[in-house]
């Protein structure tokens, strides 16, 4: 695989903004354009986060995808409660500037969005949005009752020095308190609901057996408002915690679901 930066001034943002351009060897400018897997990282990560991934290289060397590597840190990919806009960013900005600089399917039927953790909540949050935009999901432990959280459910863990989940001053900072306008708008069983039927989606999910129980729990109620609302979705649970190994050895599985539901030409 070929990894490469782009780095342009970011409107939304208000500063300069790289993301990371992972290339597979059958890439390439001209021919047949290549479909796009967005993938987004946990909360604390950035976007070289899963180049540490062991099974990367040999996952993007034996597909046609175009891997995009955003980051927003500490922040959600959302537009928060404190004003960062982090959705308009990933959903208008990276995805035409990637489309401007790579020979890149660029319709809604050739891009994936997917993510680990506080990356896969967000990546269904914005493909129920922006179904013009995303026809694929992939989540990795998705977070996805992020919006719905009060206070710290996880407070008996914070002993744990690995443990990346945001204590409840850095929570609301995103997500504001509850009620807010910003938890609304990020509900994702209201978005599953009110989703807009002329864009459909395939969702792909995954848990791991030894996730905090609270992970296990909103996963398999995501899974359960995904089928009362006739989204098609692939939802697994298997051995692992939340944790980036995890995520490395569902990396071929990933990517085949992603690949097998994308158009290529």
């Amino acid at each position: 695989m070929k990894v490469l930066t782009e780095t342009w001034w970011s409107a939304a943002i208000g500063r300069e903004k790289t993301v990371t351009v992972v290339l597979p060897p059958s890439y390439s400018p001209v021919g047949g354009p290549f479909p796009v897997l967005y993938l987004l990282h946990g909360f604390g990560g950035n976007r070289n986060t899963w180049l540490q991934c062991a099974n990367l290289s040999a996952v993007v060397d034996s597909h046609r995808l175009v891997l995009v590597l955003p980051e927003s840190g500490r922040a959600w990919f959302i537009n928060d409660a404190r004003g960062r806009r982090y959705e308009d960013y990933l959903v208008h900005e990276v995805v035409d500037h990637v489309d401007a600089a790579f020979n890149t399917v660029p319709t809604r039927d050739g891009r994936a969005v997917g993510g680990f953790s506080m990356g896969g909540a967000a990546a269904l949050y914005q493909a129920l949005l922006h179904g013009d935009r995303f026809s694929v999901v992939a989540s990795n432990g998705g977070a996805f009752e992020a919006p719905l959280r009060e206070g710290d459910p996880y407070e008996a863990l914070r002993g744990d020095r690995n443990l990346a989940i945001p204590s409840t001053r850095d929570h609301e900072r995103v997500w504001g308190p509850a009620g807010s306008e910003v938890r609304r708008r990020y509900d994702p069983y209201s978005l599953i609901r009110n989703r807009d039927p002329r864009h459909p989606i395939e969702v792909y999910l995954d848990i791991g057996l030894d996730d905090y129980p609270r992970m296990i729990s909103m996963n398999r109620r995501t899974r359960d408002a995904l089928t009362a609302g006739s989204v098609p979705h692939e939802y697994r649970e298997r051995p692992g915690g939340h944790d980036w190994d995890f995520v490395d050895a569902g990396l071929r599985d990933l990517f085949a679901f992603t690949q097998g539901h994308l158009l290529s030409a």
